[in-house]
């Protein structure tokens, strides 16, 4: 398995990364399925939220949270950073993040590659960025101010893309090693975006997942999207969350694990929300992969097969 990276030694967390999920697999915690978490105490091997939706002070998210909390490992994932954006970072936002960590103190925290904010508008999608070296180094100080702020590392998501900027000088897996190369965070592996990215992209599936896989990997996204055509008639993969992961995203985490080893694995679900008991057997089935109790699972399958 990937090990952390270390950070850069002018932080005061530098010796002691904060990601330490179980290799296990987990699911997205939903208002929808509180009561019968609570109720069954079902063994699953964490929880995550989006901590856009837990910036409240108080209210029966946070009431089900504690309870939850006391008993899994949690992980929260941030969507409105804009950690990719042009314009400084939000630092009343960074520090209502701050306290959220402190509350709950997750195993992980994670965002996203991407920005979502400009000139004081914010957009409810995660937007690409062109891969240049400019873009590359407001990352990287957007990042270190984030972790200093934070007083933790943080896991960065590679992104689902549908369009691509012409002036980029960088592949995007190039460009994503050297900004956690220089950063000291670590990769939330999304196997889904790297799946429909490379359909939209027509890259090299297989190369793509061997660039990343040889980045530091603190968790892996599997989720499901819905296919259109784009205007010349080509495949275009969308990145719904609305359906059960697709068989081609399965046989992915069979060869990333082939490379990585266990590593916490989410299952991503936040529209069309079917009962929890479909999202848990969903999650077996990614644990009975971690565990090798899968006869095609990764032990067995080298990435191209």
């Amino acid at each position: 398995m990937s090990s952390q990276p270390p950070l850069p030694h002018g932080l005061p967390f530098a010796e002691k990364p904060m990601n330490s999920l179980p290799a296990r697999a987990g699911v997205g915690l939903k208002a929808d399925h509180f009561q019968r978490i609570v109720s069954d105490w079902p063994d699953i091997g964490f929880f995550e939220v989006h901590a856009e939706n837990y910036l409240m002070a108080g209210g029966p998210h946070h009431h089900y949270l504690t309870r939850i909390r006391e008993r899994y490992p949690l992980s929260i994932h941030g969507v409105g950073l804009s950690l990719g954006g042009e314009a400084p970072l939000d630092v009343d936002h960074l520090d209502r993040l701050k306290a959220l960590l402190d509350r709950y103190q997750p195993e992980s925290f994670s965002e996203h590659l991407a920005w979502s904010s400009h000139g004081g508008f914010f957009f409810n999608d995660l937007l690409p960025l062109p891969y240049t070296p400019v873009t590359l180094q407001r990352l990287c100080d957007h990042i270190e101010q984030t972790q200093t702020h934070l007083q933790r590392q943080i896991l960065l998501e590679n992104p689902a893309t549908y369009v691509e900027f012409a002036a980029s000088t960088m592949a995007e897996t190039d460009f994503i090693q050297e900004l956690l190369r220089r950063s000291g965070c670590a990769l939330l592996l999304d196997l889904s975006n790297l799946h429909l990215s490379c359909i939209n992209h027509q890259r090299d599936t297989a190369a793509t997942l061997r660039a990343l896989a040889s980045c530091p990997v603190g968790e892996i996204h599997l989720a499901g999207f819905s296919e259109t055509q784009d205007d010349a008639g080509a495949p275009l993969l969308l990145d719904s969350h609305d359906r059960p992961v697709a068989a081609e995203v399965w046989q992915l985490y069979r060869q990333a694990l082939a490379l990585l080893g266990p590593v916490a694995t989410l299952l991503e679900r936040d529209h069309e929300l079917p009962p929890f008991d479909l999202l848990f057997e969903e999650s077996q089935q990614a644990e009975r992969l971690l565990r090798g109790l899968d006869r095609t699972g990764a032990t067995h399958c080298e990435p191209g097969q």
